[in-house]
């Protein structure tokens, strides 16, 4: 509707005569009479029909003010017009106009009645407000008339008003300047009671009062006075700023720092507070080390407190060292963590002032803030590394000021542990590695570190040399790590580990992250002793004995084929050791039987071998790595006196139970090239072979045999010649054994190594574990091949041989009594080799090489004795062969060794005897492991039978060609 109305007010229609007045001339040919009109209105409309009427009206009468009705619909027209369609077309928009039209006029006669409500209400409104106007007049009117009757008396309360306004600041200004006498009494008061702000923030006040009040004369000496005790507070602000260095407070900066912001000192006050820093340090030390030297010098001279730091740290006990360096620590401490919470103090202050402010006065004064957060955030930060250098260079001077070399290992572990932890501090105080502390220490540790070698070398060679070689018997799962001089590698409390790691490792990990300043920020100190506890250092590796049990000892002995009962303790499940599995059951009797010919330790838990020296060799190791641990500037060093120990037991135990120049020369290659070089190199570099000697006193001779220790010699108690003993076997397998568990236990501790080894030198450590610890098997050849050469009467065997006859014309089905001996030689070797294991455990490949010697020796002496044969038929190469395949069967029912050793080269000789002339000559340059006296007696012994006088000159001629380049 009301689109409709403000389509009429824009068309200016008034009513629907009006409107027919508008048309064109063209339309007014055809306007209809008044009473068309009436009867057009009159009409009655369905008013359905009616809307469709208006519903069919363009929608683009509707759509805005600058629509131009008559334009647009001219513009519909055709080109050619019919006065018919026009007509139509015509009495159509009347229609729809007559439509619109009467909606309007129902609508405005249905609004109607609210429309006569309303303007009688508007007309009610303005006679209440003319009535309102003549109020509002007369009001006016009566105020005047008042405001004319009272000017006198209001003139009169406002002259006492202002009399009684002088005299209250009157007496204001007299209150103040009583209250600024009496000032300096609360300033003593406040300051007191350390409040700093409040006493100064009252004098500038006063300062300020002052100024005000300075025309009366009471108040010209004031000023004077006020300035003195601005002065006053300021010195003793500077003694409370000293008084942080040592002992933090919060509550107690935030105060001093306010009062120095009050003040406008704020960068005075940091360029103080670090020279209070440095003189706090100087004077803790010095108080610290003048306290013990005076409590160890034992009476009241006072000579000590005029000397210089330096020299007083000269003074200092054995004694006491350890106590002095903790305390001092300690109290180094508490003014590095002072610094440490200013700085966090400050840190917090200036995220709590980095909000910005608005208006103008308030930004010039951040500015100003913000200059003095940023001088004193540059001071702090470059103050880190000059309070950590004073630290760093009293420390030195203390370290430098006592020989440490006879110092106790233990003691000079917790001295290289205190300076680890305090360059721990170093490091998470300001980031420094601590190049000053490192170089002192550094300097003490190495010339500590080789006095304390040499002894330990010395020592070592003294336990060498009283050794028994006797099994130490430890528990079947021992290795280094249970022993306390390992647990560092664990993580776990021992001399090398800071205490402050220790509470480190003990907490929860979400804790492990946290920095030393962090843990003991509130209380606590990283440098505090934790009492030792003496049963957490205790070690259970020792066992009872070396045996599961008696019965055992003797039941595995007993006939493999009676029918005895298996023991129980065979019966029971047992550990594997290297794994903590249980995965085989009980040895059986079948079990036992199988492994007779070989195994000698059935009777013994898989014990590891070894000696007590081994065991003290190991220790050792274990205190070198832990000084290795804290100190790893020098861990080269110590890694090398590490492969020392190692050197020196190697070669002690060949030198005891390996050298044998008549055996060594056997051509057997018992000693490897590798073995050899490294022999050789430990006897150049470690070995002192000139002791005693008369010549020995060159000067660079004497210096170079500092770094060598003397030959070791084998205990006189050690009796390596009986036959009984088997030449000593159980004192050779415990020497040789112990020395190769000590490799295994090198080989373990490689990775540790390899970690602490500075690169440079780490090809040093690979060619020591590829070059020595690796060769430590290797040795089991050359000593367990004494064992092998005297145990079986070989030379017998050579004349037992000697005195058969060899040119039979008759093959033989027995073999010849020979044989037999040997193997009755072999069967008392192998009752001799469970006697010894009754004592100490063989292990497998100990008796496989013994066996491995005993029969190659065995198989090259038939070949030498059969090389001395002067005679032979065919017939008796066939018995040759006879006598070897029966040494072969008994043999292998003796040893579970497979293949037999040399077995190829017994047969291969004897077979050798029915080559032909071209044959033998290739068999000759083929087979050098042969020697020219038995290829020589080859070529003899077939002279007559398939090779005539020439071909075996030919044939000695390539022998001797064979062996010219040898000579």
């Amino acid at each position: 509707m009301q689109k409709i109305k403000s389509l009429m007010a824009r068309q200016g229609l008034k009513s629907p005569q009006e409107s027919m007045a508008d048309l064109s001339p063209v339309e007014n040919l055809r306007i209809p009479s008044k009473e068309e009109l009436r009867e057009l209105r009159e009409q009655p409309i369905d008013p359905q029909a009616e809307q469709e009427i208006i519903d069919s009206i363009e929608e683009v009468y509707f759509s805005n003010d600058s629509f131009d009705m008559v334009q647009h619909e001219l513009e519909k027209l055709p080109p050619e017009l019919n006065l018919q369609e026009l007509e139509e077309y015509r009495d159509k928009l009347k229609r729809q106009q007559a439509a619109v039209s009467k909606k309007v006029a129902d609508l405005i006669l249905e609004k109607q009645p609210a429309y006569v409500k309303e303007l009688e209400r508007v007309t009610a409104l303005q006679t209440n407000l003319q009535l309102a106007a003549v109020i509002c007049t007369n009001a006016r009117r009566q105020l005047s008339m008042s405001k004319e009757g009272f000017t006198e008396a209001s003139l009169g309360l406002l002259a006492n008003q202002r009399r009684r306004q002088l005299l209250t600041g009157l007496l204001k200004s007299l209150r103040t300047i009583k209250t600024l006498q009496r000032t300096d009494v609360r300033l003593s008061e406040m300051l007191e009671e350390e409040d700093y702000p409040g006493a100064i923030q009252l004098c500038l006040e006063c300062q300020k009062a002052a100024s005000t009040f300075k025309h009366y004369s009471c108040i010209s000496e004031l000023n004077s006075k006020l300035q003195d005790t601005l002065e006053q507070i300021e010195e003793q602000l500077d003694v409370a700023l000293s008084k942080t260095c040592k002992h933090f407070d919060v509550s107690h900066y935030t105060k001093v720092q306010l009062a120095y912001t009050l003040l406008g000192k704020t960068q005075t006050a940091m360029d103080q507070l670090h020279m209070h820093f440095t003189q706090a340090i100087h004077n803790t030390v010095f108080q610290v080390v003048l306290g013990y030297v005076e409590l160890c010098a034992g009476n009241a001279d006072t000579k000590f407190q005029k000397m210089q730091y330096k020299d007083l740290c000269t003074h200092i006990t054995l004694d006491s060292y350890i106590p002095c360096l903790t305390d001092l620590c300690k109290a180094l401490w508490e003014v590095m963590l002072s610094y440490h919470r200013t700085m966090q103090w400050h840190e917090e202050h200036d995220k709590q002032e980095s909000t910005p402010s608005t208006d103008g006065a308030a930004a010039a004064e951040s500015d100003e803030s913000v200059v003095d957060r940023s001088y004193v955030k540059k001071k702090l930060e470059h103050g880190l590394t000059r309070i950590w250098q004073d630290v760093q260079l009293k420390v030195k001077a203390y370290i430098l000021g006592t020989d440490m070399s006879n110092f106790k290992y233990d003691d000079f572990i917790v001295v290289l542990d205190v300076i680890s932890r305090l360059m721990q501090v170093g490091e998470e105080f300001c980031g420094s590695k601590s190049e000053v502390l490192q170089e002192s220490i550094k300097r003490q540790s190495v010339n500590y570190f080789k006095n304390y070698h040499r002894a330990r070398l010395e020592e070592l060679r003294m336990f060498l040399e009283n050794e028994t070689w006797e099994l130490c018997p430890v528990k079947s799962n021992f290795n280094m790590a249970q022993l306390h001089e390992f647990k560092f590698m664990g993580q776990c409390r021992s001399p090398s580990v800071s205490p402050s790691r220790q509470a480190v490792f003990s907490t929860s990990p979400a804790q492990e992250e946290l920095s030393l300043f962090q843990q003991y920020l509130q209380e606590g100190n990283p440098f505090e002793m934790p009492a030792e506890h003496k049963d957490e250092e205790t070690e259970d590796v020792l066992a009872s004995n070396g045996y599961e049990s008696d019965e055992l000892e003797k039941s595995v002995y007993q006939d493999y084929d009676s029918d005895s009962d298996v023991p129980e303790e065979l019966k029971q499940d047992f550990v594997d050791e290297q794994t903590g599995d249980a995965p085989l059951k009980s040895a059986s009797r079948e079990t036992i039987r199988s492994k007779k010919k070989s195994d000698y330790n059935l009777n013994k838990t898989n014990a590891p071998i070894l000696t007590n020296t081994t065991l003290n060799v190991i220790r050792l190791v274990g205190k070198y790595m832990q000084m290795m641990n804290i100190l790893k500037p020098i861990a080269f060093d110590v890694i090398h006196c590490v492969s020392q120990l190692f050197d020196y037991y190697l070669y002690a135990v060949y030198t005891f139970f390996g050298r044998n120049d008549m055996y060594e020369s056997s051509g057997l290659g018992l000693i490897s090239s590798r073995l050899r070089t490294t022999l050789n190199r430990i006897q150049e570099s470690l070995i002192d072979m000139d002791v005693g000697g008369e010549n020995a006193a060159v000067h660079s001779a004497a210096e170079d045999r500092k770094e060598k220790v003397p030959s070791p010699h084998l205990s006189q108690l050690v009796v390596l010649t009986n036959s009984g003993t088997l030449y000593g076997l159980a004192q050779r397998v415990v020497a040789t054994e112990s020395l190769v568990f000590l490799a295994e236990q090198f080989e373990s501790l490689q990775s540790h190594l390899d970690t602490m080894m500075p690169a440079a030198k780490k090809p040093f450590l690979q060619q020591f574990y590829s070059q020595t610890v690796s060769t430590a098997s290797e040795l089991r050849k050359p000593i367990y091949w004494i064992v092998a050469a005297k145990a079986i009467d070989y030379e017998q065997m050579l004349l037992l041989m000697a005195g058969v006859k060899w040119d039979i014309r008759e093959i033989m089905s027995q073999h010849n009594v020979y044989v037999d001996v040997l193997l009755k030689e072999f069967e008392q070797f192998n009752k001799r080799l469970q006697d010894v294991s009754r004592h100490v455990r063989i292990p497998l490949p100990v008796s496989n090489v013994l066996w491995e010697h005993c029969i190659r020796l065995a198989n090259r002496t038939l070949v030498e004795g059969y090389a001395n044969v002067k005679k032979c038929s065919n017939e008796g190469r066939a018995l040759m062969q006879l006598d070897f395949q029966q040494f072969l069967m008994k043999l292998e029912k003796l040893t579970d060794l497979r293949p037999i050793p040399d077995k190829e080269f017994v047969e291969t000789y004897i077979k050798a005897y029915y080559l032909t002339e071209n044959d033998m000559e290739q068999f000759i340059k083929n087979h050098r492991e042969y020697s020219m006296k038995q290829l020589a007696n080859l070529v003899n012994v077939c002279l007559g039978s398939h090779i005539n006088k020439k071909a075996r000159q030919k044939l000695l001629s390539a022998i001797d060609d064979i062996d010219r380049p040898k000579r």
